[in-house]
Protein backbone atom coordinates (compact mmCIF):
# COMPACT_ATOMS: atom_id res chain seq x y z
CA UNK A 1 0.00 0.00 0.00
CA UNK A 2 2.59 2.57 0.82
CA UNK A 3 4.60 1.68 -2.38
CA UNK A 4 1.38 2.46 -4.00
CA UNK A 5 0.92 5.34 -2.03
CA UNK A 6 4.49 6.76 -3.34
CA UNK A 7 4.04 5.60 -6.88
CA UNK A 8 0.61 7.74 -7.27
CA UNK A 9 2.52 11.03 -5.76
CA UNK A 10 5.36 10.66 -7.92
CA UNK A 11 3.45 9.79 -10.88
CA UNK A 12 0.74 13.29 -9.71
CA UNK A 13 4.13 15.20 -9.28
CA UNK A 14 5.24 14.27 -12.81
CA UNK A 15 1.72 15.07 -14.04
CA UNK A 16 1.87 18.48 -12.55
CA UNK A 17 5.22 19.38 -13.52
CA UNK A 18 4.56 18.44 -17.26
CA UNK A 19 1.22 20.69 -17.07
CA UNK A 20 3.30 23.75 -15.40
CA UNK A 21 5.78 23.31 -17.92
CA UNK A 22 3.50 23.37 -20.87
CA UNK A 23 1.83 26.46 -19.53
CA UNK A 24 5.06 28.61 -19.95
CA UNK A 25 5.99 27.49 -23.33
CA UNK A 26 2.70 27.97 -24.39
CA UNK A 27 3.48 31.64 -22.94
CA UNK A 28 7.15 31.50 -24.35
CA UNK A 29 5.32 31.20 -28.11
CA UNK A 30 2.73 33.52 -27.32
CA UNK A 31 5.41 36.31 -26.55
CA UNK A 32 7.49 34.79 -29.75
CA UNK A 33 4.85 35.25 -32.34
CA UNK A 34 2.41 37.97 -31.24
CA UNK A 35 5.47 40.31 -29.54
CA UNK A 36 8.55 39.00 -30.57
CA UNK A 37 11.65 41.40 -31.39
CA UNK A 38 13.29 38.86 -33.84
CA UNK A 39 12.17 39.90 -37.13
CA UNK A 40 13.03 43.82 -36.59
CA UNK A 41 16.44 42.64 -34.84
CA UNK A 42 17.26 40.70 -37.60
CA UNK A 43 16.69 43.47 -39.92
CA UNK A 44 18.44 46.05 -38.46
CA UNK A 45 21.29 43.93 -38.37
CA UNK A 46 21.04 42.99 -42.10
CA UNK A 47 20.02 46.66 -43.36
CA UNK A 48 21.33 48.90 -41.06
CA UNK A 49 24.96 47.08 -40.41
CA UNK A 50 25.31 44.30 -44.08
CA UNK A 51 27.66 41.76 -44.64
CA UNK A 52 29.69 41.10 -41.12
CA UNK A 53 33.42 39.56 -42.40
CA UNK A 54 36.23 38.92 -39.62
CA UNK A 55 38.25 42.43 -39.35
CA UNK A 56 35.79 44.67 -41.41
CA UNK A 57 34.16 47.95 -40.65
CA UNK A 58 31.05 45.71 -40.90
CA UNK A 59 32.03 43.39 -38.14
CA UNK A 60 32.99 45.91 -35.80
CA UNK A 61 30.18 48.19 -36.16
CA UNK A 62 28.11 44.61 -35.21
CA UNK A 63 30.02 44.24 -32.35
CA UNK A 64 28.61 47.97 -31.45
CA UNK A 65 25.25 46.89 -32.05
CA UNK A 66 24.79 43.56 -30.12
CA UNK A 67 26.67 44.92 -27.15
CA UNK A 68 24.02 47.95 -27.50
CA UNK A 69 20.93 45.70 -28.03
CA UNK A 70 22.28 43.53 -25.40
CA UNK A 71 22.70 46.95 -23.02
CA UNK A 72 18.78 48.23 -24.07
CA UNK A 73 17.27 44.43 -23.06
CA UNK A 74 18.81 45.29 -19.60
CA UNK A 75 20.38 41.72 -18.58
CA UNK A 76 21.88 40.86 -15.90
CA UNK A 77 25.64 41.32 -17.89
CA UNK A 78 26.59 42.75 -21.05
CA UNK A 79 30.33 42.58 -22.14
CA UNK A 80 32.55 41.97 -25.12
CA UNK A 81 35.33 39.45 -24.69
CA UNK A 82 38.50 40.56 -26.50
CA UNK A 83 39.70 38.55 -29.41
CA UNK A 84 42.12 38.71 -32.82
CA UNK A 85 40.77 37.55 -35.59
CA UNK A 86 42.00 37.19 -39.42
CA UNK A 87 41.45 39.77 -42.34
CA UNK A 88 41.22 38.87 -45.88
CA UNK A 89 39.23 41.14 -48.07
CA UNK A 90 38.03 40.01 -51.77
CA UNK A 91 38.93 43.82 -52.93
CA UNK A 92 37.91 44.81 -56.29
CA UNK A 93 35.08 42.15 -57.84
CA UNK A 94 36.31 39.31 -58.91
CA UNK A 95 35.57 39.36 -62.69
CA UNK A 96 35.87 35.77 -65.53
CA UNK A 97 35.36 34.57 -68.73
CA UNK A 98 35.46 31.44 -70.83
CA UNK A 99 35.86 30.61 -74.75
CA UNK A 100 35.80 27.77 -76.11
CA UNK A 101 37.41 26.38 -79.70
CA UNK A 102 36.15 28.83 -82.64
CA UNK A 103 33.18 30.48 -79.56
CA UNK A 104 31.80 32.91 -78.53
CA UNK A 105 33.13 34.59 -75.14
CA UNK A 106 30.98 33.87 -72.26
CA UNK A 107 31.11 35.72 -69.09
CA UNK A 108 30.38 33.69 -66.19
CA UNK A 109 29.27 33.92 -62.29
CA UNK A 110 31.86 33.67 -59.42
CA UNK A 111 33.32 34.35 -56.52
CA UNK A 112 36.68 33.84 -54.87
CA UNK A 113 37.03 31.55 -51.85
CA UNK A 114 37.67 32.77 -48.49
CA UNK A 115 41.38 32.96 -47.93
CA UNK A 116 42.17 33.24 -51.50
CA UNK A 117 45.32 34.70 -53.06
CA UNK A 118 44.70 37.22 -56.22
CA UNK A 119 45.92 36.15 -59.83
CA UNK A 120 48.40 39.40 -60.05
CA UNK A 121 45.89 40.81 -63.03
CA UNK A 122 44.79 38.87 -65.80
CA UNK A 123 45.15 34.80 -65.76
CA UNK A 124 44.03 32.70 -68.67
CA UNK A 125 44.48 29.00 -68.90
CA UNK A 126 43.27 25.60 -70.39
CA UNK A 127 40.51 24.09 -68.43
CA UNK A 128 40.56 20.67 -67.10
CA UNK A 129 37.66 19.15 -65.38
CA UNK A 130 37.27 16.41 -62.69
CA UNK A 131 34.11 15.38 -61.36
CA UNK A 132 34.67 14.48 -57.84
CA UNK A 133 38.40 15.43 -55.83
CA UNK A 134 39.91 11.97 -55.62
CA UNK A 135 39.73 11.97 -59.69
CA UNK A 136 41.97 14.71 -59.13
CA UNK A 137 44.48 12.84 -56.85
CA UNK A 138 44.96 10.20 -59.31
CA UNK A 139 45.56 12.54 -62.11
CA UNK A 140 48.95 12.67 -63.62
CA UNK A 141 51.02 16.07 -63.13
CA UNK A 142 51.17 16.04 -67.00
CA UNK A 143 47.75 16.70 -67.22
CA UNK A 144 47.10 18.89 -64.96
CA UNK A 145 50.46 21.30 -64.99
CA UNK A 146 49.95 24.86 -66.13
CA UNK A 147 46.34 24.68 -66.44
CA UNK A 148 43.29 25.34 -64.08
CA UNK A 149 41.27 22.93 -62.52
CA UNK A 150 37.54 22.96 -62.62
CA UNK A 151 36.05 20.57 -59.50
CA UNK A 152 32.36 19.95 -60.93
CA UNK A 153 31.03 18.12 -58.22
CA UNK A 154 27.32 18.47 -57.59
CA UNK A 155 25.48 17.87 -54.20
CA UNK A 156 23.77 14.97 -53.88
CA UNK A 157 19.99 16.06 -54.53
CA UNK A 158 18.89 12.71 -53.36
CA UNK A 159 19.81 13.12 -49.98
CA UNK A 160 17.00 13.89 -47.42
CA UNK A 161 19.36 15.80 -45.20
CA UNK A 162 21.33 18.12 -46.98
CA UNK A 163 23.58 19.01 -44.69
CA UNK A 164 24.44 15.27 -45.87
CA UNK A 165 24.74 16.02 -49.01
CA UNK A 166 27.13 19.26 -48.10
CA UNK A 167 29.52 17.21 -46.04
CA UNK A 168 30.42 15.15 -48.72
CA UNK A 169 31.13 17.95 -51.38
CA UNK A 170 33.03 20.25 -48.57
CA UNK A 171 36.68 18.45 -49.57
CA UNK A 172 36.72 20.60 -52.98
CA UNK A 173 36.53 23.61 -51.20
CA UNK A 174 38.79 23.28 -48.26
CA UNK A 175 41.23 21.19 -50.05
CA UNK A 176 40.81 21.77 -53.67
CA UNK A 177 43.95 24.28 -54.27
CA UNK A 178 46.03 22.27 -52.04
CA UNK A 179 45.58 18.88 -54.68
CA UNK A 180 45.11 20.60 -57.68
CA UNK A 181 49.07 22.99 -56.95
CA UNK A 182 50.64 19.72 -55.86
CA UNK A 183 49.90 18.90 -59.44
CA UNK A 184 51.09 21.75 -60.74
CA UNK A 185 47.51 23.97 -61.55
CA UNK A 186 47.57 27.74 -61.86
CA UNK A 187 44.54 28.01 -60.69
CA UNK A 188 41.30 25.68 -59.25
CA UNK A 189 37.44 26.68 -59.69
CA UNK A 190 35.09 24.34 -58.10
CA UNK A 191 31.09 23.83 -58.44
CA UNK A 192 29.29 26.05 -55.90
CA UNK A 193 27.96 24.17 -52.89
CA UNK A 194 24.20 24.98 -53.59
CA UNK A 195 21.52 22.34 -54.94
CA UNK A 196 19.56 24.90 -56.99
CA UNK A 197 20.41 25.66 -60.73
CA UNK A 198 20.96 29.23 -60.49
CA UNK A 199 23.59 32.28 -60.95
CA UNK A 200 24.20 32.74 -57.16
CA UNK A 201 27.86 31.46 -56.76
CA UNK A 202 28.73 30.18 -53.08
CA UNK A 203 32.18 31.27 -51.53
CA UNK A 204 33.53 29.92 -48.03
CA UNK A 205 36.79 28.91 -46.48
CA UNK A 206 39.70 27.00 -48.03
CA UNK A 207 42.99 26.45 -46.89
CA UNK A 208 46.85 25.99 -48.02
CA UNK A 209 49.38 24.04 -46.70
CA UNK A 210 52.68 25.01 -45.92
CA UNK A 211 55.09 23.85 -48.34
CA UNK A 212 52.61 24.05 -51.45
CA UNK A 213 52.30 26.61 -53.84
CA UNK A 214 49.31 29.10 -52.92
CA UNK A 215 46.88 29.27 -56.66
CA UNK A 216 43.90 31.23 -56.73
CA UNK A 217 40.27 29.37 -55.83
CA UNK A 218 36.95 30.24 -57.04
CA UNK A 219 33.65 28.72 -56.74
CA UNK A 220 31.31 29.29 -59.53
CA UNK A 221 27.50 29.51 -59.93
CA UNK A 222 25.77 26.11 -60.80
CA UNK A 223 24.51 27.76 -64.41
CA UNK A 224 28.23 28.55 -64.61
CA UNK A 225 29.49 25.65 -63.87
CA UNK A 226 27.01 23.74 -66.21
CA UNK A 227 27.86 26.20 -68.99
CA UNK A 228 31.40 25.33 -68.75
CA UNK A 229 31.45 21.83 -68.30
CA UNK A 230 28.46 21.40 -71.86
CA UNK A 231 31.69 23.52 -73.29
CA UNK A 232 34.30 20.84 -72.31
CA UNK A 233 32.30 18.19 -73.83
CA UNK A 234 33.06 19.42 -77.02
CA UNK A 235 36.30 20.63 -77.06
CA UNK A 236 39.45 22.77 -75.65
CA UNK A 237 38.27 25.40 -73.72
CA UNK A 238 40.49 28.84 -72.31
CA UNK A 239 39.43 30.52 -68.60
CA UNK A 240 40.35 33.96 -68.12
CA UNK A 241 40.32 35.05 -64.45
CA UNK A 242 41.00 38.47 -62.40
CA UNK A 243 40.79 38.44 -58.63
CA UNK A 244 42.40 40.88 -56.39
CA UNK A 245 41.38 39.38 -52.92
CA UNK A 246 44.37 39.32 -50.20
CA UNK A 247 45.26 38.89 -46.80
CA UNK A 248 46.08 41.67 -44.02
CA UNK A 249 47.14 40.93 -40.62
CA UNK A 250 44.86 40.24 -37.77
CA UNK A 251 42.45 42.19 -36.45
CA UNK A 252 41.05 42.85 -33.19
CA UNK A 253 37.72 41.98 -32.38
CA UNK A 254 35.48 40.69 -30.00
CA UNK A 255 32.71 38.24 -28.88
CA UNK A 256 29.82 39.97 -27.23
CA UNK A 257 27.83 38.35 -24.51
CA UNK A 258 24.98 38.95 -21.86
CA UNK A 259 23.68 36.53 -19.11
CA UNK A 260 21.09 36.45 -16.66
CA UNK A 261 22.19 35.03 -13.38
CA UNK A 262 21.21 31.60 -12.18
CA UNK A 263 19.27 31.92 -8.90
CA UNK A 264 20.69 28.85 -7.24
CA UNK A 265 24.12 27.69 -9.36
CA UNK A 266 25.11 31.08 -10.43
CA UNK A 267 28.44 29.79 -11.42
CA UNK A 268 27.42 26.81 -13.92
CA UNK A 269 26.31 28.35 -16.99
CA UNK A 270 24.38 27.03 -20.33
CA UNK A 271 26.00 29.00 -23.14
CA UNK A 272 23.87 29.73 -26.38
CA UNK A 273 24.84 31.36 -29.36
CA UNK A 274 25.57 31.61 -33.31
CA UNK A 275 28.47 33.40 -34.95
CA UNK A 276 27.75 37.45 -35.84
CA UNK A 277 30.00 37.02 -38.23
CA UNK A 278 28.99 36.46 -42.16
CA UNK A 279 30.80 36.15 -45.75
CA UNK A 280 30.86 39.24 -47.55
CA UNK A 281 28.34 39.06 -50.53
CA UNK A 282 24.62 38.59 -49.15
CA UNK A 283 23.89 39.78 -45.75
CA UNK A 284 24.19 36.83 -43.55
CA UNK A 285 20.88 36.55 -42.78
CA UNK A 286 20.31 32.86 -42.30
CA UNK A 287 24.13 32.25 -42.03
CA UNK A 288 23.88 33.41 -39.07
CA UNK A 289 22.10 36.73 -38.23
CA UNK A 290 18.73 34.33 -37.51
CA UNK A 291 21.52 32.34 -35.12
CA UNK A 292 22.27 34.76 -33.09
CA UNK A 293 19.04 36.81 -33.03
CA UNK A 294 17.32 33.33 -31.75
CA UNK A 295 19.46 33.17 -28.51
CA UNK A 296 19.11 36.78 -28.08
CA UNK A 297 15.43 36.61 -28.62
CA UNK A 298 15.25 33.66 -26.47
CA UNK A 299 16.78 35.64 -23.73
CA UNK A 300 14.81 38.45 -23.58
CA UNK A 301 11.83 36.81 -23.60
CA UNK A 302 12.60 34.22 -20.34
CA UNK A 303 13.85 37.52 -18.71
CA UNK A 304 10.36 39.28 -19.87
CA UNK A 305 7.93 36.78 -18.77
CA UNK A 306 9.89 37.07 -15.22
CA UNK A 307 11.88 33.52 -14.98
CA UNK A 308 14.51 33.15 -12.49
CA UNK A 309 16.86 30.10 -14.17
CA UNK A 310 18.59 27.82 -11.90
CA UNK A 311 21.95 27.94 -13.70
CA UNK A 312 23.24 31.00 -15.18
CA UNK A 313 22.04 30.89 -18.69
CA UNK A 314 24.85 33.31 -21.12
CA UNK A 315 23.62 34.07 -25.24
CA UNK A 316 27.45 34.62 -27.02
CA UNK A 317 27.64 36.43 -29.95
CA UNK A 318 30.70 34.52 -31.64
CA UNK A 319 32.82 36.47 -33.79
CA UNK A 320 35.11 34.57 -36.87
CA UNK A 321 33.51 31.35 -37.26
CA UNK A 322 33.55 31.34 -40.89
CA UNK A 323 37.31 31.87 -41.55
CA UNK A 324 38.82 30.49 -38.65
CA UNK A 325 36.98 29.93 -35.12
CA UNK A 326 38.79 31.90 -33.40
CA UNK A 327 35.61 33.28 -31.49
CA UNK A 328 34.67 30.17 -30.59
CA UNK A 329 38.50 28.75 -29.44
CA UNK A 330 39.60 32.24 -27.41
CA UNK A 331 35.99 31.79 -25.57
CA UNK A 332 36.45 27.82 -24.85
CA UNK A 333 40.12 28.93 -23.64
CA UNK A 334 38.90 32.28 -21.25
CA UNK A 335 35.95 30.14 -19.89
CA UNK A 336 38.52 27.57 -18.75
CA UNK A 337 41.17 30.25 -17.77
CA UNK A 338 38.51 31.77 -15.02
CA UNK A 339 37.71 29.03 -13.95
CA UNK A 340 33.72 29.07 -14.96
CA UNK A 341 31.98 25.78 -14.77
CA UNK A 342 30.08 25.26 -18.27
CA UNK A 343 27.76 22.38 -17.87
CA UNK A 344 25.88 22.53 -21.42
CA UNK A 345 26.22 25.00 -24.27
CA UNK A 346 23.38 25.42 -27.58
CA UNK A 347 24.21 26.67 -30.94
CA UNK A 348 21.91 27.83 -33.82
CA UNK A 349 23.77 27.75 -36.95
CA UNK A 350 21.54 26.09 -39.78
CA UNK A 351 19.07 29.31 -40.54
CA UNK A 352 15.92 30.59 -39.50
CA UNK A 353 13.63 28.15 -41.37
CA UNK A 354 10.83 26.26 -39.70
CA UNK A 355 12.35 24.51 -36.16
CA UNK A 356 12.16 20.87 -36.16
CA UNK A 357 14.25 19.52 -33.14
CA UNK A 358 17.72 19.22 -31.75
CA UNK A 359 20.53 17.36 -31.82
CA UNK A 360 22.94 16.16 -29.35
CA UNK A 361 26.93 15.98 -29.53
CA UNK A 362 27.71 14.81 -26.29
CA UNK A 363 27.48 11.42 -23.97
CA UNK A 364 24.75 8.82 -24.52
CA UNK A 365 23.66 9.50 -20.80
CA UNK A 366 22.70 12.82 -21.78
CA UNK A 367 20.08 11.17 -24.90
CA UNK A 368 17.37 10.15 -22.45
CA UNK A 369 17.38 14.06 -21.25
CA UNK A 370 16.96 15.08 -24.59
CA UNK A 371 14.15 12.96 -25.64
CA UNK A 372 12.06 13.40 -22.34
CA UNK A 373 11.64 16.59 -24.16
CA UNK A 374 9.68 15.30 -27.29
CA UNK A 375 6.15 14.97 -25.47
CA UNK A 376 6.15 18.53 -24.42
CA UNK A 377 7.35 19.96 -27.73
CA UNK A 378 5.14 17.71 -29.87
CA UNK A 379 1.78 20.03 -30.14
CA UNK A 380 4.78 22.94 -31.79
CA UNK A 381 5.47 20.36 -34.68
CA UNK A 382 9.25 19.71 -33.05
CA UNK A 383 10.20 16.12 -33.33
CA UNK A 384 13.52 15.62 -34.07
CA UNK A 385 15.52 14.57 -30.78
CA UNK A 386 18.40 12.50 -31.59
CA UNK A 387 22.66 12.05 -31.61
CA UNK A 388 23.80 15.19 -33.87
CA UNK A 389 26.07 17.80 -34.28
CA UNK A 390 26.61 20.91 -31.97
CA UNK A 391 27.99 23.46 -33.69
CA UNK A 392 31.42 25.05 -34.60
CA UNK A 393 31.57 28.19 -31.89
CA UNK A 394 30.81 25.70 -29.35
CA UNK A 395 32.89 23.04 -30.53
CA UNK A 396 36.12 23.83 -28.70
CA UNK A 397 34.09 23.64 -25.20
CA UNK A 398 34.43 19.87 -25.72
CA UNK A 399 38.16 19.35 -24.87
CA UNK A 400 37.66 22.71 -22.52
CA UNK A 401 35.13 20.63 -20.15
CA UNK A 402 34.89 16.76 -21.46
CA UNK A 403 31.60 15.16 -21.26
CA UNK A 404 29.81 18.41 -21.71
CA UNK A 405 26.47 18.13 -23.73
CA UNK A 406 26.46 20.12 -27.07
CA UNK A 407 23.06 21.17 -28.42
CA UNK A 408 22.87 21.99 -31.85
CA UNK A 409 19.13 23.75 -33.18
CA UNK A 410 17.93 22.05 -36.07
CA UNK A 411 15.27 23.91 -38.59
CA UNK A 412 14.18 22.47 -41.72
CA UNK A 413 17.22 21.81 -43.80
CA UNK A 414 15.73 22.06 -47.70
CA UNK A 415 16.61 25.56 -48.71
CA UNK A 416 19.61 26.28 -46.35
CA UNK A 417 21.66 25.58 -49.06
CA UNK A 418 20.03 28.01 -51.46
CA UNK A 419 21.10 30.33 -49.08
CA UNK A 420 25.07 29.22 -47.70
CA UNK A 421 27.41 31.76 -48.37
CA UNK A 422 25.93 33.21 -51.42
CA UNK A 423 24.36 36.73 -52.66
CA UNK A 424 20.69 35.98 -52.12
CA UNK A 425 21.30 35.18 -48.27
CA UNK A 426 19.75 38.76 -47.32
CA UNK A 427 17.36 39.45 -45.08
CA UNK A 428 14.14 38.97 -47.50
CA UNK A 429 14.87 35.26 -47.54
CA UNK A 430 14.11 34.62 -44.17
CA UNK A 431 10.77 34.11 -43.50
CA UNK A 432 8.82 36.24 -40.27
CA UNK A 433 7.10 33.66 -38.38
CA UNK A 434 9.44 30.74 -38.75
CA UNK A 435 12.64 33.23 -37.26
CA UNK A 436 9.78 33.73 -34.39
CA UNK A 437 8.87 29.93 -34.42
CA UNK A 438 12.66 29.00 -34.06
CA UNK A 439 13.39 31.55 -30.99
CA UNK A 440 10.36 30.30 -29.55
CA UNK A 441 11.80 26.87 -29.49
CA UNK A 442 15.19 27.88 -28.38
CA UNK A 443 13.82 29.69 -25.36
CA UNK A 444 11.45 26.99 -24.47
CA UNK A 445 14.53 24.26 -24.78
CA UNK A 446 16.91 26.82 -22.47
CA UNK A 447 14.03 26.83 -19.88
CA UNK A 448 13.74 22.95 -20.07
CA UNK A 449 17.35 22.46 -19.87
CA UNK A 450 17.50 24.99 -16.90
CA UNK A 451 15.27 23.25 -14.96
CA UNK A 452 16.33 19.34 -15.51
CA UNK A 453 20.23 19.46 -15.64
Amino acid sequence: MKNTLVLLLFLGLQALSFAQDSIFIRRIYDEALLRGHAYENLRQLCKDIGPRLSGSAQAQMAVDWSYEKMKAYHFDAVSKQAITVPHWERGTTEVAWFRAEKGAIVKVQLLALGGSIGTNGLLEGDIIEFKQLADLQKAKPKDVEDKIVFLNQAMDASQIQTFKAYGACYAIRGNGAVEAAKLGAKAVLIRSLGLPQDAHPHTGSMHYDVGVQKIPAAALSTNSANALSTALQKGKVQFYLEMDCRDFPDADSYNVMAEIKGSKFPDQIITIGGHLDSWDTGEGAHDDGAGVIHCLEALRILQELGYQPTHTIRVVFFMNEENGNHGGQQYAKWVLANGEKQIAALESDRGGFAPRGFGLDGPDTYLQLLNSFAPIFKPYDLHVFEKGYGGVDIGPLKDAYPGIPLFGFVPDSQRYFDYHHAPSDVFEAVNKRELELGAAAIASFVYLLDLRL
